[in-house]
């Protein structure tokens, strides 16, 4: 099994604060990765270094062999990195479907002239973004609400209208944070079945998470912060039975 991300000695720091020290791991292809850990572990400032939000202040990050660390957010993008956010990031007063092709632009080639003038180049792309969109919808359970404004859909229903926005980018690797945030019990069972569908797509998946059922049923693979080091990595029953991922989320007291 080949590594999709490699991070290596990476390090954040913000003025004198040390947000993430010298983490490293392997994202392998094909499989789902959970990053966990205590609020304030550092584990959204590693997904924002990963996709380009912020500058590694040591260390590398390679995609595909590829070094990420001088890279923009588009180009990280464009080379197959998609994300979503912990806090919803959508366009709230346009459609579904116009949100979801906001995330197709970075695969559209058609130029300024080609859209003003309409040109049948330009057409027929739009075509098939529209159409791509629509099955992307379809794909994570919105099926006949992409004519819907985004504020009008029900929490659960943004959570996943931002997953197909990322989705229609064509990622190989699918950042996901906190995807299953203010979900109720039902709206999660439903993710863990869109994480195994996006799984047998072949896109791989690196995702933060709360929620250790979730994460316990979803990832094949787990990576443990605390304080931003990175303190355990393995399988989820492995990580279960860590003595140390115990004492980071009860304390030494409750873990005795």
């Amino acid at each position: 099994m080949s590594a999709l991300l490699e991070l290596r000695g990476v390090t954040k720091i913000f003025g004198g604060l040390v947000a993430v020290e010298d983490v490293g791991f392997d994202v392998v292809a094909g499989q789902v990765m959970g990053l966990i850990g205590p609020n304030g572990a550092g584990k959204t400032t590693t997904f924002n270094l990963i996709t380009g939000n912020y500058r590694v202040s040591r260390g590398t990050i390679a995609f595909e062999g590829r070094p990420l660390t001088s890279l923009r957010t588009n180009r990280i993008v464009r080379l197959g990195v998609a994300r979503t956010f912990q806090n919803i990031r959508l366009f709230q007063q346009l459609t579904a479907l116009e949100n979801v092709l906001a995330g197709r632009h970075c695969r559209t080639s058609a130029g300024l002239l080609g859209a003003l003038l309409r040109t049948p180049g330009q057409r027929r792309e739009e075509r098939a973004a529209v159409a791509r969109a629509i099955a992307e919808l379809d794909f994570v359970g919105l099926p006949g609400r992409a004519l819907d404004l985004a504020k009008n859909l029900a929490y659960g229903d943004q959570r996943r209208l931002e997953i197909a926005r990322a989705l229609a980018s064509e990622p190989k690797l699918l950042v996901l944070d906190e995807p299953a945030g203010g979900m109720n019990e039902q709206e999660t069972d439903q993710l863990v079945g869109l994480i195994g569908r996006i799984k047998a797509r072949g896109i791989t998946v690196l995702l933060i998470e709360h929620d250790m059922t979730l994460v316990m049923r979803a990832c094949d693979q787990i990576v443990v912060l605390e304080y931003g080091k990175k303190i355990a990595e393995g399988p989820p029953a492995a990580i279960q039975r860590d003595r140390r991922v115990i004492e980071a989320y009860l304390g030494t007291e409750e873990a005795t």
